[in-house]
């Protein structure tokens, strides 16, 4: 039974790796599960794409739209793998897929092992809290002091928590769905995440509000309120005419794209 699974992963391992070997093949990898930019549905549509490997399961949001514009102007057939978000870079890194197309902020740490192109969005932090929250009223990081504060692990936004006064700084949980049902279970105060993922949170549970720190919010860097797509750093002539297409795109356009995603989701 062994001997079998093994040929089974190795026949699996062959064309997962032809495919990122084939020059007319694109092949994204994203985690299907961080709405409004990429989210799983059994439902095909217009917007959707199949995932590899999953016959039958689809995935929709910003993103997708992005890889299908980007394949089109390459003139590349698209592949999208659902990868977990601390797979990602192993996977691009190990010839699994070409980019990461994932809503994926290009911080210094990250730009050590991959390459980024342009950005292609940029958002703002904010917080989700409770309806019921002693915080909704809230506008600034400071009245956030004592907080039991939670984030997605391996995001900018859980090293973000430490600027918040006498913080209790919570286990991070590496699903969004798990995060709001800590806010919703009330086990946290609040989960620091960026504008569109909080409005989708939000937009599908009653139990939960949006807080935006419009009288004093984080010391952030530019690469933390910003997406771009990863590449290995070999694929330089990759990376310009990705950027190329980027180019093309205008934020009118990707501005359309984010709110027709929200709405779909």
């Amino acid at each position: 039974m062994k001997k079998i699974f093994s040929l089974f992963a190795v026949i699996a391992s062959l064309v997962v790796l032809t495919a990122c070997g084939n020059k007319n093949v694109l092949v994204v990898g994203l985690e299907a599960a961080y709405a409004p930019f990429n989210w799983s549905t059994s439902t095909k549509s217009e917007f959707t794409h199949e995932l590899d490997g999953q016959p039958g399961i689809y995935v929709d949001g910003f993103d997708v739209q992005m890889a299908k514009s980007i394949a089109e102007s390459l003139n590349k057939t698209l592949v999208i793998k659902a990868i977990d978000w601390e797979g990602l870079i192993p996977a691009l890194n190990s010839g699994q897929i070409d980019l990461i197309i994932a809503g994926m902020s290009p911080t210094d740490e990250r730009k050590e092992n991959i390459n980024f192109t342009d950005v292609y969005y940029r958002s703002e932090v904010v917080m989700v809290v409770h309806k019921d929250s002693t915080y909704v009223d809230a506008t600034s990081i400071s009245e956030f002091s004592g907080a039991r504060a939670i984030a997605q692990t391996g995001t900018i936004y859980d090293d973000l928590i430490a600027q918040i006064p006498n913080v209790v700084h919570q286990e991070s949980l590496s699903s969004y769905t798990a995060l709001m049902q800590a806010v919703v279970a009330r086990t946290a105060d609040v989960l620091v995440a960026e504008l569109p993922v909080a409005q989708s949170l939000t937009s599908k549970n009653a139990n939960l509000k949006m807080v935006r720190l419009t009288n004093g919010s984080f010391e952030t860097l530019d690469e933390d309120v910003t997406v771009a797509i990863g590449l290995r750093k070999k694929d330089t002539a990759l990376l310009e005419e990705i950027n190329e297409a980027l180019s093309k795109i205008s934020i009118e356009t990707r501005n359309a794209w984010m709110e027709a995603a929200l709405e779909r989701q």
